[in-house]
């Protein structure tokens, strides 16, 4: 079943009365810094999550540079490892997920026929304490000793015996940031069950909607997982606490399944808004309905929560009894069967379908067969004897960044596409767009195949040097690391040309779209829906 075209009834969904609790709109810094309409906080979520992309991207470029060859190069090994740290972390926690942030604070109300978002002030608040938390992970980089050196996933003993001074800076801002994500996933879960449009029924939501709905949910359950163990963390470190030293009684294996139960729960946080955005972009460039729309969000709900039960397949080396490997590994062998759903309905939608090739939909393809390559090299890492061999080598690196560049990344570039011009009131180049996408696509697959091979080969990951045999690939690799790093300047450019001017965009930007959010003029006016449109 899928949203229909939305009969409006009353004045059109467009119109905008003046909203009388508004006086005097402050102007300049103050605009933003005041603002609680979803439509800027939403701007301001995707502008910041694109600042911390090109952050984390130059550290990559850091890592990159010093494995152009082997030996070292430029940087010194414990700089490497703070390189590697502070990548992970802010791509994760300062890019993907305040991007599909974003993408919820501007699309939701839109799609669902609200006035804003439930609690306008809590966004505000939730948006802002974003900038501090990232300013002082960056900022421990600085002090004496450096910043965290001990991987994203800041295994103990590394983050509490073996950690520099910085380590509380890390716990206080990680703690800023896991508040900031449940502040916004409750006003995610308050909008979208208490503010819908009459005649918005759950089955009519636009999967965009749903896949967020979960998300929010799976945000509430994990984020105090991560507080918890990054306070341990603090404890061990500062309180003499032995939560994960075995001297004390404590056990180091522990903070893994910790870490974990909130970590695998997380990578889905970060890719089911992706499974929404896709679910939009491919409809509505093949003309056709959604192919299984209850399937979908049925497949959504069952990986939100097999996602709970596989936390310890990045654990088959750490001497797990056997019972729980064979456990966790069909745990996740079955959670690639929604996952496979999803891609089967998503093909099945584009056949023979009148489809066209825009940049929205050339993204939403080549997220559809990299996020597959990505799915099945996870499921080689399942097969706990294999994993054996893969674990710990550049085979994991690959995995992990087809899912979340070419998955998540790609499928939030595929959103800016889509809603572009609804955001700004104009066409974008395309040409600027099909270079972006080509370059990108190129360039990404240079950058992470040849990965799998030096997996394969035996060199291990987080490391700054390398033997000689590995040194060809490596090579290639950084070379198509700079070209992907580069390839995201002509992106930037595009939206800040688009956001300058150009052709004006209809309200209903493109001939397939469905949903409310294509009934209001475009730029999508400050206040929309003060009249609720009835969907029938």
């Amino acid at each position: 079943m899928e949203l229909a075209e939305p009969l409006v009834d009353g004045p059109d969904a467009g119109e905008h009365s003046h909203d009388d609790h508004h006086h005097a709109q402050p102007s300049g810094i103050m605009r933003w810094l005041l603002t609680t309409n979803h439509k800027e906080i939403g701007s301001l979520y995707l502008w910041f999550s694109f600042i911390m992309f090109l952050v984390g991207g130059a550290m990559a470029m850091v890592i990159r540079a010093e494995l152009f060859q082997p030996g070292l190069q430029l940087v010194d090994p414990h700089f490497f490892n703070q390189m590697t740290t502070v990548h992970g972390l802010i791509m994760v926690f300062g890019a993907v997920m305040p991007a599909f942030t974003g993408l919820a604070n501007w699309m939701i109300p839109l799609m669902i026929g609200a006035p804003d978002m439930a609690l306008p002030r809590m966004n505000n608040w939730s948006f802002w304490i974003l900038p501090f938390a990232f300013a002082m992970l960056l900022g421990s980089l600085f002090m004496e000793g450096g910043g965290p050196a001990f991987g994203w996933t800041f295994y103990a003993p590394l983050s509490t015996t073996y950690s520099g001074d910085s380590t509380a800076l890390f716990v206080f801002s990680v703690h800023i940031m896991g508040i900031s994500s449940i502040m916004g996933a409750i006003n995610v879960i308050v909008t979208i069950v208490n503010l819908r449009a009459p005649g918005m029924t759950w089955m009519k939501l636009p999967l965009f909607v749903w896949t967020w709905l979960i998300t929010a949910f799976l945000l509430i359950a994990v984020m105090p997982v991560l507080a918890g163990v990054v306070t341990m963390v603090l404890t061990d470190k500062y309180f003499g606490t032995s939560f994960f030293d075995a001297m004390g009684g404590g056990d180091p294996v522990m903070f893994q399944h910790i870490f974990w139960f909130f970590g695998h729960p997380e990578v889905y946080i970060m890719i089911l808004p992706a499974f929404g955005i896709i679910s939009a972009i491919v409809p509505a460039f093949s003309r056709k309905p959604l192919f299984g729309y209850a399937s979908m969000v049925y497949a959504t709900a069952s990986i939100a929560g097999l996602s709970f039960i596989v936390w310890a397949h990045h654990m088959f080396t750490t001497g797990m009894p056997v019972a729980a490997e064979l456990f966790f590994m069909y745990c996740t062998m079955l959670i690639s069967v929604p996952t496979g759903v999803k891609v089967f309905n998503w093909v099945a939608t584009m056949w023979r379908g009148a489809i066209s090739f825009e940049a929205p939909m050339m993204f939403a393809l080549a997220f559809i067969v990299l996020f597959t390559i990505g799915g099945l090299s996870g499921l080689m890492l399942a097969i706990t004897p294999v994993d054996f061999q893969y674990h710990d080598t550049y085979f994991v690196v690959a995995h992990f960044h087809y899912v979340l560049v070419t998955g998540a990344v790609f499928s939030i570039m595929a959103a800016a596409y889509y809603w572009l011009p609804k955001w700004t009131g104009h066409m974008y180049s395309e040409t600027l767009a099909k270079w972006h996408f080509w370059c990108s696509l190129v360039s990404v697959n240079v950058l992470f195949f040849p990965m799998h091979f030096l997996g394969l080969a035996g060199m291990p990951r987080r490391i700054p040097d390398y033997a000689l045999q590995f040194a060809d690939i490596n090579q290639v690799v950084s070379i198509g690391g700079f070209a992907f790093g580069l390839s995201q300047l002509i992106f930037l450019a595009l939206v800040i040309k688009c956001v300058r001017g150009g052709q004006e965009a209809p309200a209903k930007v493109w001939d397939g779209a469905e949903g409310l959010e294509w009934t209001v003029p475009s730029p999508a006016p400050l206040h929309t829906f003060d009249t609720p449109p009835v969907v029938r």
